[in-house]
């Protein structure tokens, strides 16, 4: 068996721990403990490993790599499983792996191309970011998409770093890591006598895309928002026991919590609107009764706007439909409108295949399958219009960006992170939402059942972070958004840019190689 791995990929044990080191190095520079600049020299290991391997092999490194990574970043996942699935820790683990494995393919595919391009003689310096970057567009959209812990979100607090993402998104700045790993790669390796050049060339480049990225990132941040009315919102940590959330015997005390916490806000001032987290009310709000007019009732009391999460239902095709939506009341308690989720969790809110996977059972009891929204519609309170993404849905940048081209000033994230119990996840969670905020340079406010409830600015600077598993308020003030990000315009096109990049070089040095013009490798 130890004869089978070692043998792996040529070097024996070497290459495998090389490439283990890297997915460690990966996985600490996240949320938590989150050491981001280890992100800038987590790769080098990597790249020491695949000195000399074939593609094949190189793919088999990579995997290893991302796999390591990601059983480090995704451990929460058998809390989820094994706490509110009920599934055994056999199959809870598995589960874990599998998400792993899928993940660490990318990983595995950069490696591959980078391989086949350095033996076509092509620089690692130009591929590897380049398909690093191709290989993370993928991974966003494909099996619904799961863009998580991407290398770039490691880097969330370095805000002069990050302004650059109003423009390629959390890419560009993934792109300067891995570029910067390879160059540090070729000068640690130029220093420890192997048969590579000093890679002046590559050092003029990274120091001329850092100059670029924080005279830019510095500029950005000086820009004085535009002088109009704050809008002073107060967010709701309730701290609800997930696994009491949708008992009927617990909702009325569930109500008195958030209406307790939402007066306690009041008494610290004016507030123009009150924000409660992902299904704070655990009921059919649109269905009337006690309950509900419970809620409609504390906003005309507070006199003021009031968004919260509830479940809905409506008719499809003549069958319920249900949905995971947000409500916002006016200050006399009329209802302003309603906004549903668009991108479910799988096994959270839907079990995907689930004839095949009939143990399976979906997460969120007590009401069935939920099914994505129909469109996107910003909810609006004092001529400010209100982007919800709920949940995980802050995580994707495209449904961020089609909130702000809709029209929404401010994004509101409520969500319920009780799911990952006291992991890093949470943190995970929040590091990434940060991004949709400069992205679109439109502002976040982040209201969790359990935490982390936040504010974020257009720059993406976190305006406080309320503590795990503890009832909070968080009052603050912020400004509408700019929307002036050219990011909104053009989407993901540094990423497509750089997966077709990495395409059409591999063809190149395809074609150059069946014509017999191949260069010699660097």
């Amino acid at each position: 068996m130890s004869g089978n791995l070692s043998s792996l990929c040529k070097g024996g044990w070497r290459p495998l721990l090389l490439a283990l080191l890297s997915g460690l190095l990966i996985a600490l520079s996240f949320p938590l403990p989150g050491i981001s600049p280890l992100a800038w020299i987590a790769l080098i290991p990597l790249l020491i490993a695949l000195e000399g391997q074939s593609p094949s092999a190189a793919f088999r490194l990579g995997f290893i790599a991302g796999f390591a990574a990601y059983c480090g970043l995704l451990y929460w996942v058998t809390i989820v499983m094994t706490t509110y699935g009920n599934l055994p820790w056999l199959v809870s683990g598995a589960l874990w792996w599998l998400l792993a494995s899928w993940l660490a393919a990318f990983y595995g595919l950069t490696a591959w191309a980078a391989a086949l391009g350095k033996q076509r003689g092509c620089k690692w310096v130009l591929l590897f970011p380049l398909a690093w970057v191709g290989a993370d567009y993928l991974r966003s959209f494909l099996l619904t998409g799961f863009p998580w812990t991407m290398l770039g979100h490691s880097q969330y607090r370095l805000l002069p770093l990050i302004q650059i993402a109003d423009m390629t998104g959390v890419y560009g700045i993934t792109a300067l890591v891995v570029l910067a790993n390879v160059v540090f790669y070729r000068i640690l390796r130029a220093l420890t006598g192997a048969d590579i050049p000093y890679p002046a060339k590559s050092a003029v480049l990274l120091v001329a895309a850092l100059a670029i990225t924080f005279w830019y990132g510095f500029h950005r941040l000086n820009v004085p928002l535009p002088d109009t009315t704050p809008l002073r919102v107060a967010l709701i940590q309730g701290n609800i026991d997930q696994s009491l959330k949708w008992s009927p015997a617990v909702r009325q005390e569930t109500l008195d919590i958030y209406r307790s916490l939402s007066r306690q806000a009041l008494s610290r001032g004016p507030v123009d609107l009150i924000i409660w987290p992902e299904s704070a009310a655990p009921f059919f709000f649109q269905e009337g009764g006690p309950a509900s007019d419970q809620i409609r009732d504390l906003a005309k009391e507070l006199q003021v706007a009031l968004l919260f999460g509830s479940p809905a239902v409506e008719l499809r095709g003549g069958t319920a439909a249900y949905l995971n939506s947000a409500y916002l009341l006016d200050r006399d308690g009329s209802l302003l409108g309603r906004s549903d989720k668009m991108h479910l969790v799988p096994f959270g809110e839907y079990v995907p295949l689930a004839r095949l996977l009939p143990f399976v059972n979906k997460l969120v009891h007590g009401i069935g399958d939920f099914v994505p929204g129909r469109e996107i519609r910003p909810l609006t309170t004092r001529d400010v219009p209100l982007g919800v993404l709920v949940c995980y849905e802050a995580i994707f940048p495209e449904l961020g960006r089609a909130h702000v081209n809709s029209g929404s000033r401010v994004l509101v994230n409520i969500t319920n992170d009780a799911w990952f119990g006291r992991s890093s996840a949470p943190w995970q969670h929040l590091s990434m939402a940060a991004f949709r905020a400069v992205e679109t340079r439109t502002p976040l406010v982040r209201a969790a059942n359990t935490g982390i409830t936040s504010i974020v600015d257009q720059n993406g600077h976190i305006k406080g972070m309320s503590s795990l598993f503890k009832e909070a308020i968080m009052v603050g003030e912020l400004q509408a958004g700019t929307a002036d990000a050219p990011y909104l315009r053009i989407g993901d096109l540094f990423a497509q840019g750089c997966l077709g990049l990495t395409g059409l070089i591999l063809l190149v040095q395809w074609w150059r190689a069946r014509r017999g013009t191949t260069p010699q490798s660097p």
